[in-house]
């Protein structure tokens, strides 16, 4: 990778997260930190005003206008066979979303390349089994609540068809066993439970913060789990 693509590179992951430390664009790009220090010097000198926080890293000055991101063929390429993933193990929210953000890349695309990717979606299926058909459309509201850490109000039901009402707080998303869980603290049980999301009745948010502080990591639960697929 020349440098003018490296810069390109550093400057699209610091439009995608908060902050990034100089040791994770190190690594991002097979560079050393002393490197690094020269490319965001660099993209400085280009009136891209990039600042540093000390124990978090790097990050673009909010309020500063970026031009709209440019896709390569083979990243619309790719983004397109995933469409067909996003339809065979997300539910209605998800897909939705993603439908929008298809539309976004396209729209940045010339006229040629709308055409051609839009041939080539007529090309790419994905035959899904039944119980891969979520009906639901919880996973964004999952989201939402697992990022905001706040407390999620459902109605369950058990494998013995038994439906009850739990406040949950949600610590992350698994997909094992052919399904979607929601991993999460139940305030009822007072222990972490594994509730499968097709299982869900009703979903709201309550808003509430957590009133754990303390909670287990999703890897350290994962480990855990009745199967390892």
């Amino acid at each position: 990778m020349n440098r003018i693509d490296r810069l390109f590179g550093i400057l699209t992951l610091l439009q995608s997260k908060k902050y990034v430390s100089a040791e994770k664009i190190s690594q991002r790009f097979g560079i050393s930190v002393r490197t690094v220090y020269r490319d965001i010097k660099a993209l400085c000198e280009q009136g891209i005003p990039v600042s540093f926080e000390p124990a978090r890293g790097y990050f673009i000055v909010q309020g500063f206008f970026l031009p709209p991101v440019s896709f390569t063929k083979d990243e619309a390429n790719a983004m397109l066979l995933v469409q067909s993933i996003v339809k065979g193990f997300t539910d209605q929210s998800i897909q939705a979303h993603y439908a929008t953000a298809m539309d976004k890349v396209k729209a940045v695309l010339d006229g040629r390349e709308q055409e051609r990717l839009e041939q080539l979606n007529k090309n790419i299926h994905m035959q899904v089994p039944q119980c891969f058909i979520y009906n639901h459309a919880y996973l964004s509201a999952l989201q939402d609540a697992i990022s905001a850490k706040t407390i999620l109000e459902i109605d369950y039901v058990n494998k013995k068809e038994e439906v009850s009402r739990r406040r949950v707080e949600p610590v992350g998303l698994v997909f094992y066993a052919l399904n979607w869980h929601i991993i999460g603290w139940c305030h009822s049980r007072q222990d972490y439970r594994d509730f499968r999301v097709s299982r869900i009745l009703k979903l709201s948010n309550s808003q509430v913060p957590f009133s754990k502080t303390d909670h287990i990591s999703l890897d350290a639960f994962i480990q855990e789990l009745p199967v390892n697929y």
